[in-house]
């Protein structure tokens, strides 16, 4: 594994990145910016949540990801009988030198990467267990605190909302995703490529591990170390303080929260782009990310038809 001093070191930098695409590329055809803004997350010590219909390759992108990084990975696949001690974990009786006692058997939140696998088919009380495991990194069972293994990440998937069956997900918690990923559906070349590849050949693709937890780490501290200028940091205040006061378009605005995000994942893409210092094309490809989830948009735009990523335009071109 190379190993990296600083920012400095951009061209390493280049290649370890570009060699991770190319050996998520094995697997995962296309959706070059979904992949992009999942390890954009990552480098931010941050969740996600990824939005598209069913069988677009979710799943699998995150499993891959996984693998390649070395990392432990488990899957939670929401429903709406599953409860909050599904995920967490419970104690249970078990018999130890003839006294039966109480041990605690771990949920599947106890891995790095946690795909919870269609979050809005879980009911709001299932939710809200995720939430103390996002911002905490730790999971509460009683009255015992348990620490979760570092880096942890909860990378969630949700169908559109106005599908059958699904809970929308309160404020709170989409708050603490630091991107909403949109994933669409391939062009009509890379679809032919995945026919290809998946109907004429059984064979699993061999990955080989190209980072670890300690590496992982390392990129995150660069991550941060990235310089960004002062009008470009006002740039950002300027552009969520906007989502508060244009009242004639979003009802209710982003929080700091989105502003810390909107920085880090600049200097992330930045990074991941081949650059020693954050650009305006960073802050702006990452605006949309950022505040598609954190905006709630009134009644007027809705009716002149604007999606919040239209809105995010405007506010951009502001």
């Amino acid at each position: 594994m190379v190993k990296i001093e600083g920012v400095g070191d951009i061209d390493k930098l280049k290649d370890v990145f570009a060699t991770l695409k190319k050996e998520i590329a094995k697997v995962i055809i296309g959706q070059d910016d979904v992949v992009d803004q999942i390890i954009i997350s990552i480098l931010c010590d941050g969740n996600a949540l990824l939005e598209s219909n069913p069988g677009m390759g979710k799943t699998l992108m995150v499993k891959t990801l996984a693998q390649i990084m070395d990392l432990q990975f488990s899957r939670i696949q929401s429903t709406p009988d599953l409860i909050p001690s599904d995920i967490v974990g419970t104690y249970v009786i078990e018999e130890d030198k003839g006294k039966k006692v109480f041990k605690f058997q771990k949920g599947p939140i106890f891995a790095n990467i946690v795909l919870a696998d269609e979050i809005n088919r879980a009911t709001p009380k299932t939710q809200s267990a995720l939430l103390e495991a996002m911002q905490e990194r730790q999971v509460t069972v009683g009255n015992q605190t348990f620490p979760l293994d570092l880096p942890f990440f909860i990378l969630a998937t949700q169908n559109p909302i106005d599908q059958e069956g699904t809970y929308p997900l309160p404020e709170a918690q989409t708050d603490r995703f630091i991107f909403k990923i949109k994933v669409d559906y391939p062009t009509a070349q890379e679809e032919l490529d995945i026919l290809n590849r998946f109907t004429t050949n059984t064979q699993t693709p061999e990955l080989r591990v190209l980072l670890n937890k300690t590496s992982l780490k390392n990129l995150q501290m660069l991550t941060r170390e990235v310089p960004i200028a002062d009008d470009l940091k006002k740039k950002v205040v300027d552009i969520v303080t906007g989502t508060r006061n244009r009242k004639e378009l979003i009802e209710y605005g982003a929080s700091p929260r989105a502003t810390i995000a909107l920085i880090l994942a600049s200097k992330a893409h930045a990074l991941l782009h081949g650059r020693k210092f954050v650009s305006e094309k960073d802050i702006e490809a990452m605006a949309y990310p950022v505040l598609r989830h954190r905006i709630i948009l009134n009644f007027k735009a809705e009716r002149e038809g604007k999606k919040t990523d239209d809105v995010i335009k405007i506010l951009l071109s502001k």
